[in-house]
């Protein structure tokens, strides 16, 4: 009998560690203004299983979600598209950043108002896919590094 149990548990201590995927954290975007169709999205993926990619996405409030990364070129910054998608080190912890890797939201149905919140769906080569909450900042939130938050919530009663 205690073998059994000894089985069974290791059985799903090992569906368990299957199970591992990547976790997204600290999703923000910048906010946009009308004319802007595309937009730009961060944050920290840790990946928990083996190596894996972040290879797209989709989200109800753009047309089509790529990973773009910036690259120097003939001394210049630019963005380019990673078809490949990109690549997440096992039991590493990855950062989109501006000036690094992002999500890019292409197509913008309505533009990304501060303080407003959106579902991004991130697809994964082999992890399952996962929905975040994007919280949309303003560049004061931005320039605080997401640290300082003043809120000014004048509640009338």
């Amino acid at each position: 009998m205690k073998l059994k149990q000894i089985v069974i548990l290791s059985g799903l201590l090992l569906a368990a560690a299957a199970q591992a995927e990547v976790r997204a954290s600290e999703a923000w975007a910048r906010f946009t203004v009308p004319g802007m169709n595309s937009g730009g999205v961060f944050m920290q993926l840790e990946n928990s299983s083996p190596a894996d990619a972040l290879i797209g996405g989709s989200s109800p409030v753009a047309e089509s979600v790529e990973i773009h990364e910036h690259v120097m070129a003939g001394g210049n910054m630019r963005m380019q598209a990673m078809p490949q998608g990109l690549p997440l080190p096992a039991n590493e912890r990855t950062e989109l950043k501006p000036g690094s890797y992002h999500v890019m939201l292409i197509g913008l149905k309505q533009p990304l108002t501060a303080g407003s919140r959106f579902p991004l769906t991130l697809k994964f080569r082999h992890a399952p896919e996962q929905t975040v909450q994007v919280e949309v900042k303003s560049p004061s939130d931005e320039a605080g590094g997401g640290h300082h938050h003043h809120h000014h919530h004048h509640h009338t009663h």
